[in-house]
């Protein structure tokens, strides 16, 4: 594991009881999310009901997305943050595991929900991370993700972040629309909706981006 990649894991285990306090109900609030998730159940379940949450932090989205249909499981780089995810949302099954070396066979999910997973890749990592999406959702599939727009560049935690008082820092890499769309199409993606919502603050709009795997489902 490289160092940014342990910081990475190191400041989500000091983090994970503060996203399972602060981040409760939040998507109750968030109906752009909703509305995207929604979309994405309604099409994966024409595939199968397999789904991942890749970067799934405490589970908060598995009860949603298996309220809509679909079986669930979550996978996050942070073993505090799975061991949160199997406390507050019992029931499903969590792995540790990098988001560029998924624990899935071959073409075996339906989907997969990237819900700010994406913002952690630095550029050397983007191919392969990109790619293993691919390896792992059957032709027919589909991929929802949530970002934030930029230029790709780093970012570091500012004066007055939220979770600066917990003493931990990690990249961030806010990506644009283009690069996303871009990267799905060399993995193999077709573009099928995207939306962004309007910058809040100091905050980036954040995006949102739905891509279908090409290929024969009957592959």
């Amino acid at each position: 594991m490289d160092a940014s990649t342990e910081e990475l894991r190191d400041a989500h285990n000091v983090l994970s009881e503060w996203y399972a306090e602060n981040l409760v109900g939040v998507l109750e609030s968030m109906p752009v999310e909703r509305a995207m998730l929604d979309l994405f159940a309604e099409l994966t379940l024409t595939v199968g009901v397999e789904v991942a949450d890749v970067g799934c932090g405490t589970g908060r989205l598995l009860p949603y997305l298996a309220g809509r249909g679909l079986s669930p499981c979550g996978v996050d780089l942070s073993p505090g943050m799975v061991e949160v995810a199997r406390r507050e949302h019992p029931g499903f099954g969590y792995e540790v595991a990098d988001l560029r070396e998924l624990p899935f066979g071959n073409a075996s999910m339906a989907g997969v929900v990237c819900w700010f997973s994406l913002i952690f890749l630095a550029p050397d990592a983007r191919v392969r991370a990109f790619a293993e999406l691919a390896r792992v959702v059957r032709p027919g599939g589909y991929v929802v993700a949530a970002f934030k727009h930029g230029d790709g560049s780093g970012h570091r935690n500012g004066p007055g972040s939220p979770v600066g008082s917990l003493g931990v820092d990690f990249d961030r890499y806010w990506l644009s629309a283009r690069e996303m769309e871009d990267r799905f199409t060399a993995a193999g993606f077709a573009s099928v909706f995207q939306g962004s919502t309007p910058p809040e603050g100091t905050e980036p709009p954040y995006g949102y981006m739905l891509v279908r795997k090409t290929g024969s489902t009957n592959t």
